[in-house]
């Protein structure tokens, strides 16, 4: 019979594995710190006048410091038994022909300030080629002539206007720079937006995923389908004649690898763009993104990284759509 004067002890708490403190990003924080500082600096420079474009360019770099700074406060994924880390180069060639071992690497080890950069980069340089290639004045009096033929345009004194400052911002080497630094801010942004929608997708087809994995599997989708098409396009770009290149539509792409070649823009915009988005391109990119959603993240099957993929390619399709409805005369 057991004491009653014996003092009562309470069991011992069943163990329980404790998951280790998830780490942050390292100095993603004091990055965004210094964008900002930096961002300001280059703003003032543009109300004093000293810097072409420098308002814009530098409210940009600014937006993106603030972004850093928000997104450095979200901590990284915690896989368990996680593999060796690929090497910044090894993710970056290797998503080219081994894109299951790079995303399944990029599930532990989310990587993606490089790509994001070299799409950036990539953009912005084409698209200095492209205004060197065709000329300032031919680009901007295209497009100030197709704002004149639209319900809605400025007054003649603003349209006469923006087309000669127009003309000589697009002439400025500094001008030109800020361009390059807007594009690739734009590419942060751009995959920042991606990884939401792949992270609400994933979710909404009742799979797990973090935001960092999202992120850098947004990052290395863009990163072989803009290589390859900028690449290409900058050699179709010094090849063919600026008289057969359109000034407005040349500038995302010169590959025609879908069968908007089959169906003039000018004549029909709408099927146009529909023809567009049926190319090898584009669904190499939609079959990298379903193959990124289901290896990149915690617990996602090949029908729910299918069903995300698809689901948005539908959207972005419709979205093009109303656009080419919307802008038409663009396009002619």
């Amino acid at each position: 019979m057991d004491d009653p004067n014996q003092e009562f002890q309470a069991p011992p708490p069943p163990t329980t594995a404790i998951e280790p403190e998830r780490k942050r990003p390292a100095n993603l924080l004091w990055a965004g710190v210094a964008l900002v500082v930096l961002g300001i600096i280059v703003c003032i420079g543009g109300i004093a006048g000293f810097i072409t474009g420098g308002i814009g360019t530098g409210l940009s770099v600014a937006v993106l410091g603030v972004l850093f700074f928000g997104l450095s406060f979200i901590p990284l994924p915690h896989v368990p038994d996680p593999p060796p880390p690929m090497s910044t180069a090894g993710t970056l060639t290797g998503i080219f022909y081994e894109p299951t071992e790079v995303f399944r690497n990029l599930r532990a080890h989310p990587r993606w300030l490089a790509a994001i950069l070299i799409v950036g980069g990539l953009n912005g340089l084409y698209v200095t080629a492209f205004y060197h290639r065709l000329t300032p004045e031919k680009i901007i009096n295209y497009t100030m002539d197709k704002m004149e033929e639209s319900p809605i345009k400025p007054p003649p004194e603003a349209m006469a206007q923006a087309r000669t400052k127009g003309v000589e911002q697009e002439k400025s080497s500094v001008f030109q720079a800020g361009k390059v630094v807007k594009t690739v801010v734009a590419a942060f942004f751009g995959i920042a937006i991606f990884a939401g929608f792949y992270l609400l997708g994933v979710l909404a087809f009742g799979g797990r995923m973090h935001w960092w994995q999202a992120y850098a599997v947004a990052a290395y989708v863009a990163f072989p389908y803009f290589v390859i098409q900028k690449v290409i396009s900058l050699m179709i770009l010094f090849i063919k004649s600026p008289d057969d290149i359109h000034p407005l539509v040349g500038q995302e792409t010169l590959v025609t690898d879908n069968l908007g070649i089959l169906v003039k823009s000018a004549d029909h915009p709408v099927l146009w763009s529909a023809a567009t988005a049926i190319g090898i391109l584009s669904f190499y990119k939609l079959w990298l993104t379903a193959k990124g959603l289901q290896e990149g993240g915690y617990k996602v099957s090949s029908s729910q990284g299918w069903g995300v993929a698809i689901t948005l390619w539908v959207l972005g399709f419709l979205f093009y759509l109303a656009l080419a409805a919307i802008f038409g005369s663009f396009l002619s």
